[in-house]
């Protein structure tokens, strides 16, 4: 058997200098090194932009519900249906089988006491009629109404989720009625919001 010849001194400082004077492959090391982190922060810029979008839409959500809501003066059941349903489906793309949604018709007496007249939900619990709500002071004007929806959306993220968890997102909107309190209910159980 024979053995490699050991390389002279001279042309292992030689293979050593023509190795780190070899600039071939610099920027593919340079790249492996940089891929994770560019796709993490490419994957996390998407993730945050989904979330924000969900956030936007629950916002919008409660904002419509409150509107379509505002413009009636009277509602029966199968108008609050189609209100609840309309107003979700401002979520899409989200899916609204995570999302709960509630509209409130609050009445404030002559002492600023805030009681809830009727309330309605979409996969929630509505709030018990004749429940008090605190609302900020500035809204509480003596003998007036008003609405409140709130709405919720548990937004799963698709990519971070074993770092966040679902994320419990929620907006409220206050609006004056437009014309008159509305009333809800059918024929004569309708309730009066005034």
């Amino acid at each position: 058997m024979r053995l490699p010849l050991k390389p002279r001194n001279g042309s292992l400082i030689r293979a050593l200098a023509a190795f780190a004077g070899d600039r071939r492959g610099v920027s593919a090391v340079e790249f492996a090194l940089i891929l994770p982190l560019m796709v993490a922060l490419y994957l996390g810029g998407v993730e945050v932009t989904q979330a924000i979008n969900a956030d936007r839409k629950v916002t919008l959500t409660a904002g419509a519900l409150a509107n379509l809501t505002a413009q009636a003066s009277s509602i029966s059941s199968s108008d609050m249906t189609d209100i609840l349903d309309a107003s979700s489906a401002v979520m899409y793309p989200y899916s609204t089988g995570n999302m709960t949604a509630v509209i409130s018709c609050l009445s404030i007496d002559a002492a600023k006491k805030v009681t809830v007249k009727w309330s309605q939900t979409l996969n929630g619990q509505a709030r018990a009629a004749g429940s008090s709500v605190a609302i900020d002071a500035n809204l509480a004007i003596a003998n007036t109404q008003l609405l409140l929806s709130e709405v919720s959306y548990k937004y799963k993220p698709a990519i971070g989720y074993m770092i966040t968890g679902t994320l419990n997102l929620s907006d409220k909107m206050y609006m004056a009625p437009r014309i008159t309190a509305p009333s809800y209910g059918d024929g004569a159980g309708a309730v009066s919001c005034s």
